[in-house]
């Protein structure tokens, strides 16, 4: 390599203890002496050194990002690329190195994909970042069953930039729970036609028990005692109760699965809040709560299901008996309120006990958890309620009682 100097010249490069880098050359003269020439190459070495240091920085930081990177150029060559680039697809370094152009690139790595045909989505999506200089993105799945999303950046030097990152944990999360989901929606049916066929074979000798009741009661077996007579009147009245809670499964079992349909009739509003009333009397006295009814007489009549409006009520009235008597010595006290205009009917059921605000949330989350023993239980309530076109608002707190509204419509 041609230096510039005569021959017999020789060059040094010298480092100065100030930092100072010279490069020198000695030069004989004819005359027997020597000439020195020196020049300054500080800032040039500088400059050298903080190249590499970039270059460096910039090869160590590529190779150690978790997402896959390459560079494509204006005319489609692989420009640059990390570690993690070419393990993902299981590329060679002289391969890379050779920097192929996108489409010879890509057409060789087909065969990694799920679906090959896909690898021309990933060649799109270079091009328009180098051609039409727009971002785009998508998603691919490889044949090892490893998911990742991509996107191609157009860069302000005119290459385009190809990231790829592993999303399999997420997809992996995602048909987990879908599968959990589904053998929860299974499990859920299965429980709701449990509920539906034991509930049917339970009502057949439920009735036959109701009807040989009404046998002895009528005197078919003979006279009665006045203690046979109290026997039998308890065996009634548990049918009766059983009656109710089996007629409630039925429908929080037919709710639960977008089934329930009630009947539309014209309902004496009051009446049957009378019966209800009455019904529950002889339970607020057993446990000594106050029951007290306060029906306005503009209450009129709605259309909706008679029965299972009663069942509703009932209901009600008996879980606030129920949750008042145990926290109460003397001054438990159960209220129904109703009243009515134009546009339809509010009622109201409060009560002084314990509160249950878990129950209260339940409800409102429209979740079971609501469901209180030895009445219809809340979750039923809010289903019934919303199949008669109506709302229903619950207000518990701890220590102070339970208030449930029904608002119904007239039509």
């Amino acid at each position: 390599m041609s230096t510039g100097f005569e021959p017999g010249a020789s060059e040094e490069a010298w480092l100065l203890r100030d930092g100072t880098h010279l490069h020198v050359v000695a030069q004989p003269t004819p005359d027997g002496g020597m000439l020195l020439l020196a020049e300054d190459r500080t800032e040039q070495v500088q400059l050298a050194g903080a190249r590499d240091t970039l270059l460096r920085v910039r090869t160590a930081t590529f190779d150690n990002l978790f997402e896959a990177i390459a560079v494509f150029a204006p005319d489609g060559r692989l420009h640059l690329w990390n570690q993690r680039f070419r393990r993902l697809w299981g590329i060679d370094e002289p391969t890379l190195a050779a920097h192929p152009r996108v489409d010879v690139l890509m057409g060789g790595l087909a065969d990694r994909l799920a679906k090959p045909n896909q690898i021309s989505i990933v060649q799109e999506v270079i091009r328009a970042a180098t051609l039409e200089r727009t971002q785009r993105g998508g998603e691919v799945r490889f044949a090892d069953g490893r998911h990742f999303d991509f996107a191609s950046i157009p860069l302000p030097d005119g290459n385009a930039l190809l990231i790829m990152l592993d999303i399999t944990p997420s997809r992996k999360m995602e048909e987990a729970l879908r599968e959990r989901n589904e053998a929860l929606e299974a499990a859920d049916k299965v429980k709701t036609a449990f509920l539906s066929r034991m509930s049917y074979e339970l009502r057949t000798p439920l009735t036959s028990i109701g009807g040989f009741g009404e046998m002895l009661q009528s005197g078919y077996a003979g006279k009665l005692g006045e203690q046979q007579q109290t026997y039998v009147e308890a065996i009634m009245d548990s049918v009766a109760v059983l009656s109710r809670q089996i007629d409630n499964v039925l429908d929080l079992a037919q709710g639960e699965a977008g089934t329930l349909v009630v009947e539309r009739a014209p309902v004496d509003v009051k009446a049957l809040l009378d019966k209800a009333l009455a019904d529950v009397k002889p339970l607020a006295a057993s446990e000594k709560i106050e029951l007290v009814g306060n029906i306005a007489a503009a209450v009129g009549a709605i259309e909706g299901d008679a029965p299972r409006l009663s069942r509703l009520v009932a209901g009600l009235l008996d879980n606030a008996i129920r949750f008042t008597a145990p926290s109460r010595k003397a001054d438990g006290r159960v209220l129904l309120h109703a009243d009515g205009d134009a546009k339809g009917v509010e009622i109201v059921v409060s009560d002084n006990g314990p509160g249950m605000p878990d129950a209260v949330e339940a409800v409102t989350k429209g979740t079971q958890a609501g469901t209180q023993s030895g009445g219809i239980g809340l979750a039923l309530a809010r289903q019934l309620v919303a199949a008669h076109g109506g709302t229903m608002e619950v207000m518990s707190e701890k220590g102070q009682g339970t208030l449930v509204r029904i608002s119904l419509p007239r039509a």
